[in-house]
């Protein structure tokens, strides 16, 4: 086997942040369906998340690509009568291209066949209880889990504090047997999946299981533009033995070029079509759950950049804070802020700023402040929010302040273009 190529971190850099769609340019003028499909069809996933400190996560890697753009249209996509994406166990919760339902039934299949599981136990313990929940849907659906009657149990400090009938609508879901129809105020509403994924893609006959999960690490591959046979199974959450069957089959094919990468302590793998441009020049905030920095791990691999996130940590023992969003300034992790929209006030709130390094010359951390300063307008005025706070918390605080301080105006006229569904 001949020697694997070498690759710099500085070209392995630039190659997954054009992957993921961040090495281009935003659009100039009005955002249309058009680019939110170029942007899903390149990520593959969006994860969802219920957290709602900022906005809900599966918008923000959208905003971050394309700057404003209308959120209903992205509510179209997911869940209007013409879905064109469709939810399901992808990178955890996801949002998917309808394309990739027919790749994820030996998921379904798999899932139905691991009844024994903690999860489901619940269930075990009624029989029949799960097709009467079924008969439920067929007959009333869309619902919600409050169908069942099903008392909510307390159990507190659970984060999955779910009533049996919660419980049977998860396997069925899980299972493939019903689907998410809407997502009034986040809540999900099942439905029978006939009656929510179209026709079209049901008839797609299911393909082997093998060709299945190769379809999914291309689009892994493809997004990521180089990473390590870890990196891609992360991306849907592969079992380790199924990604490292197919990864060598793809790798014989020719879509998987091994490549050494400076600094990088396991082998990496290029997708073939992957693209290296000669500078980035992104400025974006990027969700805790954005499919380019999740797996903090790689995160730190490429950007030098130790990312976690500090929600379910006890506040006095946070460092940099709840909802805390990287700031990718060129090819750079450069800054993070920790955010919060406050909708009552009309103001989005920077709780903490923190410069990546520490203490930076006065006159990087200004023109640092400005360019942060100048998304965070453009992400408030966006969310519909008039004004941009800081607080007095971390290294970037008081150049971020001042910077901030000529950018009310410019949140509140973001506002004005009709762009927020």
């Amino acid at each position: 086997m001949p020697r694997p190529q070498p690759l710099s971190a500085a070209q392995a850099r630039r190659i997954a942040l054009a992957a993921q769609g961040l090495a281009d340019p935003r659009p100039a003028g009005r955002v249309d369906a058009r680019h939110l499909r170029r942007v899903l069809d390149r990520l593959g996933v969006l994860q969802i998340d219920s957290v709602n400190a900022l906005i809900r996560s599966h918008y923000l890697p959208v905003f971050a690509r394309l700057g404003p753009y209308p959120r209903d249209l992205l509510d179209r996509m997911a869940w209007g009568r013409h879905r064109e994406l469709f939810e399901y166990w992808g990178h955890v919760a996801s949002l998917l291209p309808l394309r990739l339902q027919p790749h994820l039934r030996w998921r379904m299949e798999r899932n139905a066949a691991r009844s024994d599981e903690p999860w489901w136990r619940p269930l075990q313990a009624r029989p029949g209880f799960v097709d009467e929940v079924r008969k439920l849907v067929a007959v009333h659906g869309p619902v919600g889990a409050g169908i069942t009657g099903d008392p909510r149990p307390d159990r507190p400090g659970s984060m999955w504090n779910w009533h049996d009938g919660k419980v049977a609508l998860e396997w069925l879901f899980a299972t493939g047997q019903v689907s998410t129809a809407a997502r009034p105020n986040f809540e999900r509403l099942y439905d029978l999946t006939e009656r929510v994924i179209p026709p079209e893609v049901l008839a797609v006959p299911t393909p082997p299981v093998e060709e299945a999960q190769r379809e999914l690490l291309r689009v892994s591959a493809r997004a990521l533009g180089v990473a390590t046979e870890p990196d891609l199974r992360d991306y849907f959450r592969l079992r380790p033995a199924d990604s490292r069957a197919r990864v060598p089959e793809l790798v014989d094919a020719g879509e998987l070029v091994p490549v050494e990468v400076q600094g990088w302590d396991r082998q990496a793998y290029l997708w073939h079509e992957a693209r290296l441009p000669r500078r980035v020049g992104a400025r974006a905030l990027l969700s805790p759950f954005d499919s380019l920095v999740w797996e903090r791990d790689r995160t730190e691999r490429i950007f030098g950049f130790r990312y976690r996130i500090e929600i379910y940590v006890p506040e006095p023992k946070r460092v940099y804070g709840y909802y805390v969003l990287p700031f990718l300034l060129g090819d750079r992790l450069v800054a993070r802020v920790d955010l919060k929209s406050d909708r009552a006030a009309g103001v989005l709130r920077v709780r903490g700023a923190y410069a990546e390094h520490p203490a930076p010359p006065p006159e990087i951390a200004a023109e640092l402040a400005a360019e942060l300063a100048a998304e965070l307008a453009l992400l408030a005025g966006w969310l519909g929010l008039d004004a941009v706070t800081v607080e007095p918390r971390g290294d970037l605080a008081s150049a971020l302040a001042a910077a901030v301080g000529g950018t009310e105006a410019a949140a509140a006229d973001t506002g004005g273009h009709g762009l927020v569904g």
